[in-house]
């Protein structure tokens, strides 16, 4: 929480604005405002753009054969990734305190997207070893030794965030919060329903044209 802020992106730093304009009318007008510091929070509910998502639904179809590759930007890029529905409860237990108060809001635990990338295509049974590193990096299925994961240039960012991790022993000591889905289970959730889906997508392909 008394870490200094540096926004990355538009985003990050709208959402500054919105932390000290809550923290502003709190101390101004005494609002009962809190900010909730989220980190990374990622069920099957996470747009398919974002990469979470965009890996556990690569990894699911193309073990069915509906997708051949996937393409991504850093892979050694470290995110604190939890499960949405632990931190809506977080958010729930704020608002039930007796004082407003600023939360981070985390797992404590960082992961790279290639760890990501490795436990998605695990789920779908293929076992990934890497080849080459940055821009020339591939992810290939050890069985039938096809490149199925591949670096590419546009998705590197310009001002990468290389390392996200949060410490959230505020929300612990003082809302008796912590994580209950733990970074393993997060991708089989999420890794169950892409799958579901991409099945259902080949069983439309086949039978209906």
């Amino acid at each position: 929480e008394t870490t200094p802020f540096y926004p990355r992106s538009p985003y990050a730093a709208a959402k500054l604005y919105a932390y000290w304009i809550t923290v502003n009318y709190r101390e101004a007008y005494g609002i009962f405002g809190s900010n909730g510091i989220l980190f990374n929070h990622e069920s099957p509910r996470r747009g398919e753009t974002f990469v979470t998502r965009k890996i556990t639904r690569a990894a699911s179809r193309i073990s069915l054969g509906l997708q051949d590759k996937l393409y991504l930007g850093n892979m050694d890029a470290k995110r604190d990734w939890g499960y949405a529905p632990d931190y809506v409860k977080a958010m729930w237990l704020m608002l039930q305190q007796e004082e407003p108060g600023d939360f981070v809001i985390a797992t404590g635990e960082t992961h790279t997207v290639r760890e990501f990338v490795e436990l998605s295509f695990k789920e779908a049974g293929i076992d990934i070893h890497w080849s080459g590193t940055s821009v020339e990096e591939k992810g290939i299925n050890s069985k039938t030794g096809k490149i199925v994961v591949e670096a590419d240039p546009d998705y590197f960012r310009p001002t990468e965030v290389e390392l996200l991790l949060g410490d959230p022993t505020k929300a612990r000591d003082k809302l008796g919060w912590q994580p209950e889905v733990k970074f393993k289970e997060l991708v089989e959730i999420m890794m169950k329903a892409d799958l579901e889906a991409a099945k259902y997508e080949k069983y439309k392909k086949q039978y209906n044209g």
